[in-house]
């Protein structure tokens, strides 16, 4: 064999055996970044306030299955650029064979890569849940200004209608339903249905008022049906502990107002 031709087989191989270095790296590489993945939704979880419970353990294992990839990868690598040399090294000529670790390793990927899609998809499918179960439960919490929501089954007339169906049936007088999106639509703006319903009895609300005059700013009771930007129906209103601690009520009074809740409720279902 020439010698020129000799030096260019030669480079030729160290090309190819620096290749198969890089792939080699660049699988462990992102081995790493996949197995650290499932720690970054835990703590990305924490962060917004979701439950940590959810095990993210199949990013380990996706990562590590990459990072042996990569290693074997470098392994076979360098015992096949040792068998090319020796075999340049003795003058004959190299054996034409399919590169089979390619092939193998193209396979692997592309396994790799389903189920790191479906996986993905999985992940996405819980943090949609849990973002929807987690929105629910702050709204549904009374927070410090004392304001209650919980989402409503029907659309925003058809629960402001069933609660004002129920208003009558117990013979509660419904003082006042502000369209609050009806008006906005007269001056020339835009935005989701909205309805406020005030509402009460002067046999319930007087002797709220005898005793904390104060509390009647926030009487008559009030109901607040309205959509949010999801299209998402709820219904708020004052929680009746926040009232009777804002206005120092006497605790035999607290039934009073605190029919609002299953007015709300019911409204809701």
């Amino acid at each position: 064999m020439k010698q020129g031709a000799d030096v260019r087989d030669r480079l030729a191989a160290e090309r190819t055996f620096l290749a198969w270095i890089r792939t080699g790296i660049a699988l462990m590489g992102f081995g790493f970044v996949v197995a650290r993945f499932g720690l970054f939704l835990q703590q990305f979880r924490v962060i917004r306030g979701f439950p940590p419970a959810q095990s993210h353990a199949i990013s380990l294992w996706l990562g590590t299955a990459l990072i042996a990839a990569g290693i074997v990868t470098n392994v076979l690598s360098a015992r096949n650029h040792a068998r090319l040399v020796r075999e340049l090294e003795q003058g004959t000529p190299p054996h034409s064979r399919p590169s089979t670790q390619a092939v193998i390793i193209a396979l692997f990927l592309a396994l790799v890569g389903l189920a790191m899609a479906i996986y993905l998809i999985a992940v996405q499918g819980s943090a949609a849940a849990d973002f929807a179960s987690n929105e629910e439960a702050v709204m549904a919490s009374a927070p410090d200004n004392g304001i209650i929501s919980q989402p409503s089954n029907h659309s925003v007339d058809q629960t402001v209608e069933k609660l004002k169906n129920i208003l009558q049936s117990k013979g509660v007088t419904l003082f006042a339903l502000v369209d609050h999106c009806g008006e906005a639509e007269k001056v020339g703006m835009k935005m989701p249905p909205t309805k406020l319903l005030i509402f009460g009895s002067p046999k319930a609300g007087t002797p709220l008022m005898l005793a904390a005059p104060s509390s009647a700013i926030d009487l008559p009771l009030k109901i607040l049906v309205w959509e949010d930007a999801q299209r998402k129906v709820w219904v708020t209103y004052n929680s009746p502990a926040y009232l009777q601690q804002r206005h120092r009520l006497p605790p035999e009074l607290l039934q009073n107002i605190a029919v609002v809740e299953t007015l709300a409720g019911k409204s809701a279902e």
